[in-house]
């Protein structure tokens, strides 16, 4: 010790000497790895005392810092969510305390407080929390990762099994996102369990100092000296009023406590209205209360729809909102909206889905996907619980057990709010199906059919007999006596299927046909297969089987006889079809063109135009020909007369069957040709 205060009372300041001693006190108190380093300071060499209230991280804090700084943090906005949360968390430690601890008991009222400061560039973020002692500055400013608000609650979980805290703080870093826009930071803090405040200083590099201060008051004040504007960004911008407001605004709206600030503006002189003066007034930026968290019998339709407007942008209400509060072994609140109109880039590439995120009312992010399954891409809304798992920087969901179950919860609950929609109020379900309709039909094919069972009575197709939407339990139970399946046409409109020739057998027999118009109908219906036993057919597809016995015999006598013109037709048009055949399902009609079982006309139209596409896929194809038309009997004629020009016959009939399923014709000119030629021999 005598060499100690030898140095001391020579007032020796060079950096040898000083490093001496470190050493020299190391070794005297039996330290080899020294938890709090003595960096030197010369501005706290005063009058022969040394002063070291410089300190070294408690981990690689350079390298870990930079990460902090430059790597955790997506947009370096989020500074402000990130310290205002902080102050949340210390006014809850220190109301809980209170509750606790009669000595904290106070009348005041707590408050998060920002203001700026334009010729200094400074931000300054101050609450009347729990503040900080000496001790607990060095353990959650001066070890990075070291979360004061996680400590706090394992502490108060090891001695109690009721707490219901909601603190957001999990890892520690936080705070360090305010170098991001910082090169100094300032925090000012006084502990109710301490008599002095302390200061804690740091340009967020490798050392931070802690000095005494006169604070009276309990709770924190942080000062941020902002970076320099430069090329990449404009960090001044952070000292404008409405910058502020936007962030708080976006962010941190429903932190439970009043964020206030100073704001300027211009008024009317009470003494001349035609001029304006410049007043400051204080304002409270955040609603505090989310909306979400109220029960239902407190949230009015206007209340819904006003936040509905607001929070996503669009000029009027939704067509439905959705109120979930879930308590159990899972927390959570939900607003799920289903708009109006449909985005006008729903279903393009660009278009992200997601729901919003918060975590105990603070803002994590904009749109997360893994809430929402694809064919609920339209949905829009938000969902705020306190028991998801966050990673490290507090924006983006680690994936677990919590999220996933939340995702089904809200899966379910939109269906059963749709099935109540189409019980209670079809019109308005018949609104939102006619936009949203499709994105069903998708969920229904999606994965293979994972989803079919779910969704399978959601789905909705125009029916044949009255025109208006139906559905496939609706369908079966009007389903004739002994009738097998479910028919169906395909096309591009309600008029044209209307008028197909496969459906003049339907309508003879008064069997309904739901109508498919939608691209995903068919690929839909294939991946359903079946409804209540009831297996799908295309009109338009196979053979119907709807002839009775008599019909039938009559038939295959008539093919018999005619065999080798309808083989000669077969021949003509080569490989365009597979077979020529005498129809059953005409009845006014001369010809039809039908497909095989497998791959439909309308399959080969969608496929045909995705990206990609192959043309090679094609339907296989079958000429169906009335035996009871008047033209097939000129055909009977031709074909005794002259077999050649049954070739230009054949030709024609295909080409007009692939005009009525909607297909081009490969040669159009052509095919006026030949019926000119027709029309000038038959005048002759």
């Amino acid at each position: 010790m005598p060499k100690i205060k030898s140095i001391l009372n020579d007032n020796l300041t060079t950096l040898n000497l000083l490093f001496v001693m470190n050493c020299y006190i190391s070794k005297l108190l039996n330290l080899t790895n020294l938890e709090i380093s003595f960096n030197i300071n010369f501005g706290n060499i005063k009058g022969g005392n040394v002063m070291s209230n410089v300190r070294e991280f408690k981990t690689e804090s350079k390298q870990l810092l930079n990460l902090m700084i430059n790597s955790i943090y997506t947009h370096k906005e989020i500074f402000l969510r990130e310290l205002i949360s902080n102050s949340s968390d210390a006014i809850d430690k220190f109301n809980f305390l209170s509750l606790q601890d009669d000595s904290l008991k106070t009348n005041e009222e707590y408050y998060i407080e920002i203001s700026v400061n334009k010729d200094e560039k400074t931000i300054t973020i101050k609450d009347n929390g729990i503040g900080m002692t000496e001790d607990e500055l060095i353990e959650n400013l001066g070890t990075i990762a070291k979360s004061g608000s996680k400590s706090f609650l394992e502490k108060l979980k090891a001695n109690s099994d009721n707490i219901n805290l909601d603190i957001i703080g999990q890892f520690g870093v936080g705070f360090y996102s305010a170098f991001m826009v910082s090169n100094k930071v300032l925090v000012k803090t006084k502990s109710p369990y301490s008599k002095i405040g302390y200061a804690w200083e740091s340009n967020g590099e490798e050392t931070y100092s802690i000095e005494e201060v006169k604070k009276t008051e309990h709770g924190t004040e942080i000062v941020l000296y902002l970076r320099e504007d430069d090329d990449n960004e404009k960090f001044s911008e952070y000292l404008e009023e409405y910058k502020i407001k936007d962030l708080v605004k976006k962010y941190s709206d429903y932190v439970r406590y009043p964020i206030m600030m100073d704001i300027t503006k211009e008024v009317p002189k009470e003494d001349n209205k035609e001029e304006n003066e410049t007043i400051i007034e204080r304002e409270t930026l955040n609603s505090m209360i989310p909306l979400w968290k109220k029960s239902k019998s407190e949230i009015t339709d206007e209340e819904l729809n006003e936040f509905y407007q607001y929070q996503f942008h669009d000029y009027e209400g939704p067509i439905k909102a959705i109120h979930m509060n879930v308590e159990g072994s899972l927390n959570y609140n939900a607003l799920i909206f289903i708009p109006k109109k449909a985005p006008h880039d729903l279903y393009s590439d660009k278009y992200e889905k997601g729901l919003q995120l918060y975590s105990k009312g603070v803002f994590i992010m904009d749109k997360c996907k893994d809430l929402v399954p694809d064919y609920l891409r339209f949905i829009r809304g938000l969902v705020d619980s306190p028991d998801l798992s966050l990673n490290i920087s507090r924006e983006i969901l680690q994936h677990d057990r919590q999220l996933n179950k939340i995702a089904t919860n809200l899966e379910k609950k939109i269906k059963n709010e749709l099935e109540k929609m189409l019980k209670n109020d079809r019109d308005l379900y018949i609104e939102f199906y006619k936009t949203y309709g499709v994105n069903l039909k998708y969920g229904v094919y999606d994965m293979f059919g994972a989803k079919k069972d779910l969704l399978k009575d959601l789905i909705l197709f125009i029916s044949s007999n009255s025109k208006t939407f139906t559905t496939l339990k609706e369908y079966v139970e009007r389903m004739n006596e002994g009738q097998e399946f479910i028919y169906y046409a395909t096309g591009s409109s309600i008029e044209q299927m209307d008028k197909l020739p496969q459906m003049e057998l339907l309508n003879d027999k008064e069997y309904e046909v739901l109508y498919f118009t939608d691209d995903i109908d068919e690929f839909a219906i294939n991946i359903l297969m079946e409804y209540e036993g009831k297996k799908f057919k295309n009109i338009s597809q196979g053979d119907l089987n709807l002839e009775t016995k008599e019909e039938k015999k009559e038939l295959e006598k008539k093919e018999k006889t005619f065999k080798d013109l309808l083989s000669f037709i077969k021949d003509s048009l080569k490989d365009k079809v597979s077979e020529v055949k005498l129809s059953s399902r005409l009845k006014d009609s001369a010809v039809c063109l039908v497909s095989k079982d497998g791959l439909s006309f309308e399959m080969e139209k969608v496929l045909a135009v995705m990206p990609g596409g192959n043309n090679s896929m094609k339907a296989e194809r079958v000429l169906e020909i009335n035996p009871n038309h008047n033209l097939f009997k000129a055909l009977e004629t031709v074909y005794e007369k002259d077999k050649e020009q049954v070739k230009n016959y054949a030709d024609l009939l295909y080409t007009q069957a692939l005009l009525i399923e909607g297909f081009k014709i490969e040669d159009p000119i052509e095919f006026s040709n030949k019926m000119c030629d027709l029309m000038i021999k038959s005048a002759k």
